[in-house]
Formats: C-alpha cells, sequence, structure tokens
C-alpha cells in the first residue's frame, strides 16, 4: 500500500464552502450544532455545556495527531470564520485501506445539498489523496435524510445490526453504508 501520511492541513473548496481546519474559536458552533435537538437526535454525540464541548475539539486535534483521522470545519465561501457544520473521517485503518465517514450540520443549513457538496470532496480527497480503498458510514434506519444523502453519494447498504448501539437509554439498531474506490 502506498499510504501518504499529510504533511499539513488539507484545505479543501467547492463552489459555496470552504472545508478547512477545525480550531479552537469553533466551540461555540460546534456546542451550537451538537446541542440541538434536531442534530443529535441521530448523531451519536451530544453536549450540554461549552465546557463539555472541549472534548470534541480534543478529540478533532488528537485524531490528526495521530493520523487516524481528519475532520474539516464546513465554512460558507463568504464567512470562513463560521462553521457552520463538520465532517471527516475516523478510524482510518491505513493497513486495509479504510475510513469511517461521519458528519453533521446545523438545521437551518439542511434540505440545501450543503452536505452533498462537501462530502462529494472530501470522499474524492480520501480515495486520490489518502488512497483509502473503502469508505463507510453508519446510520440510524429513522435517519432517511442520510440514507438517502449516501445513497445519492454512491454508497451501498450493506446491511443491518440490530441493537448494536446504546443511546438515550435503550439499544438501536444501525445500517451500514459504503462506498469502494472501484
Amino acid at each position: 500500500m502506498n499510504f501518504q501520511p499529510r504533511i499539513s492541513f488539507p484545505v479543501l473548496q467547492s463552489k459555496r464552502f470552504v472545508l478547512r481546519k477545525i480550531v479552537q474559536s469553533d466551540i461555540g458552533n460546534i456546542f451550537k450544532g451538537l446541542s440541538h435537538p434536531k442534530v443529535i437526535a441521530y448523531y451519536g454525540i451530544s453536549y450540554d455545556s461549552l465546557v463539555a464541548t472541549q472534548e470534541q475539539i480534543d478529540w478533532y486535534r488528537r485524531i490528526e495527531q495521530e493520523e487516524s483521522g481528519v475532520w474539516w470545519a464546513i465554512c460558507p465561501q463568504a464567512t470562513p470564520d463560521q462553521l457552520i457544520g463538520a465532517c471527516g473521517f475516523y478510524e482510518l485503518d491505513t493497513e486495509n485501506q479504510n475510513a469511517d465517514l461521519g458528519y453533521w450540520l446545523h438545521p437551518e443549513y439542511w434540505r440545501q445539498a450543503v452536505m452533498h457538496e462537501c462530502l462529494s470532496i472530501i470522499l474524492h480527497y480520501g480515495f486520490q489523496q489518502l488512497r483509502l480503498h473503502r469508505i463507510e458510514a453508519e446510520v440510524e434506519p429513522e435517519n432517511k435524510a442520510s440514507s438517502q444523502l449516501l445513497q445519492k453519494l454512491g454508497f451501498a447498504l450493506e446491511g443491518r445490526r440490530r441493537e448494536v448501539a446504546w443511546k438515550n437509554n435503550r439499544f438501536v439498531d444501525m445500517e451500514y453504508y459504503a462506498i469502494l474506490a472501484a
């Protein structure tokens, strides 16, 4: 395998968005997203205070330093300091050339093809720059918008694991999607 470690953080751009490194000053907008009932309804992480949200900032830094993942702040081109969501790879497995995909977005930007545009860019980066062979994502079955997004991006539903995650004092099922470099 020809995995190439990153020398510097990759800033990516689309027509409408800049995908940049998440920085400490983003903590307020991360808290805004990861405490919002609509965002956390199907997201595995939530925070109840700005102080607690530091854990998420630390995680973004740690996976980058360990080269076990990379997450981007999603920012409008016109306001590149304004984080409106985040997306990225985690559990990067260089030996097997695969990674997990995660993402979230402030609700006022839903249904505007923001995530489709941004995930298209990072998928290209994952396959071309990180030389991944497989990218996968897990979704709660009730999260129809996320399932539809992944299918539009070319992901295939590979199956459902019953009651595999503990959330809100109950077990939940997860559907597994994947896309291959080929």
